[in-house]
């Protein structure tokens, strides 16, 4: 946890509060039986994950801080641990009641913002706060796509507007990045907070490469569809077509044709296909078919990260240079409710002119997620990264549903290659 990074108590509440407030915002609407929704293999129960967004305050800063001597819910780590508790068995726990977990989650909240005004924090206190709001970050768009999967109404604030944003249209073309000596990874002088797969940058030798300006976009994607992509075996890997085959797709999971072309569902509702937004809700093995279709390939992640922080002397911590992430930046927050054109954001180029390297869409990259060099687990959250390395795909840039705090050019995020349930895309390089 090395870090002498340190956030004042006014802030840190702010983020607490704002983090608290986003939770609420999409699970609020939802009535008791969209709270336990049926067992699936990519979605919680939202009165569970809830519980454990509240147990994640109190276990990993509560508690680590001295701030509680005793379970503020009795046998809590039975029900919201989420490395003890299995999967499956989340819809057989004898969960608490909505409104007694409601009442927990608002008694943790209170705890929280009660011990940040009692002192200013160190670099412990800090680290430990800005631990636990990414974390509930990461679960509150989590609910949303889960509300996707299941096919809810999008959270209260999340519909896309009735007219775009931005019209932008397409991004086409390669950005060009000379090979050469680079860093991949965080460096530990210019960062703030960062999970441990992330430390630390180190040297690496990277080839020349061509990668696209902009993610994949429908109309580039429906090409693949059109051309019967998902029923030729030779641009499947052998995992991949198994998976496609017992998955019975001939297209993207949330596309369907109609008289009039292709629409995709958004949440409960089916919209027109935005030609030029990015193809979202992409698995990494259709990613990868799509590759082989298109004579591409998906970019390593250190390409990937190249492309958008520059070069190791001149290195961002955004792609745009050092001024944290604004709505002229990316597609970040939920601003927007979906994604938009590919073309939209040019504010947030680049130094390669790449476009929309944070938001709109996560992206696949090809690299299997491992540890840098050097690692050293973070305490106390020890199941953050430790127990996933081999056996997930890197992803990186946030999609339109990301906090912007929570990402920069060197976040890693990590699923396994068959989740097309989340707000994933990808862009891709020239072989």
């Amino acid at each position: 946890m090395a870090s002498s990074h340190v956030v004042s108590a006014p802030e840190l509440s702010l983020l607490v509060e704002d983090a608290h407030r986003r939770t609420r915002q999409v699970v609020d609407d939802l009535d008791d039986a969209q709270w336990m929704v049926a067992r699936r293999e990519i979605v919680n129960p939202f009165l569970w994950e809830l519980g454990h967004v509240a147990y994640f305050y109190e276990a990993f800063m509560l508690r680590e801080l001295g701030c509680i001597a005793e379970p503020m819910v009795a046998g809590g780590a039975d029900l919201y641990d989420s490395f003890t508790v299995e999967h499956d068995d989340r819809w057989e726990l004898a969960l608490p009641s909505r409104s007694e977990t409601l009442d927990y989650t608002e008694r943790v909240h209170e705890l929280v913002l009660g011990h940040l005004g009692e002192r200013e924090p160190g670099p412990r206190e800090t680290y430990l706060a800005l631990l636990a709001v990414h974390h509930e970050d990461m679960h509150g768009e989590a609910f949303a796509y889960m509300r996707q999967t299941l096919g809810y109404p999008a959270p209260p604030g999340y519909e896309p507007p009735s007219q775009p944003v931005a019209q932008a249209g397409p991004c086409p073309g390669d950005a060009h990045v000379p090979g050469g000596r680079t860093r991949l990874g965080a460096d530990p002088e210019l960062a703030g907070f960062v999970f441990d797969n992330e430390k630390w940058a180190h040297s690496i030798e990277v080839a020349p490469f061509a990668i696209a300006r902009a993610p994949v976009t429908n109309v580039e994607f429906a090409e693949f569809v059109e051309d019967g992509g998902y029923a030729r075996l030779e641009l499947w890997s052998r995992v991949g077509w198994r998976w496609r085959s017992q998955a019975e797709l001939d297209r993207p999971i949330t596309w369907e044709r109609g008289d009039s072309g292709w629409s995709r569902r958004d949440f409960d509702r089916l919209r027109p296909l935005a030609e030029h937004a990015p193809a979202c809700h992409i698995s990494w093995y259709e990613a990868e078919a799509y590759c082989n279709w298109a004579g591409r390939r998906l970019p390593t992640e250190v390409e990937w990260e190249l492309a958008a922080a520059g070069v190791a002397d001149a290195k961002g911590r955004y792609p745009w240079g050092a001024a944290a992430p604004g709505p002229e930046h990316a597609n970040l927050d939920a601003r927007v409710g979906g994604c938009v054109d590919v073309g939209a954001f040019p504010a947030g180029d680049s130094p390669f002119g790449c476009r929309q390297m944070l938001g709109n869409v996560w992206e696949w990259t090809s690299s299997a997620f491992y540890p840098y060099p050097g690692y050293v687990v973070d305490t106390p959250y020890r199941e953050y990264s430790a127990p996933w390395f081999g056996t997930r795909k890197v992803l990186r840039g946030g999609s339109w549903a990301t906090r912007s705090r929570l990402v920069t050019c060197t976040h890693r995020n990590f699923f396994t290659p068959n989740r097309n349930d989340i707000f994933a895309g990808f862009r891709t390089c020239a072989r």
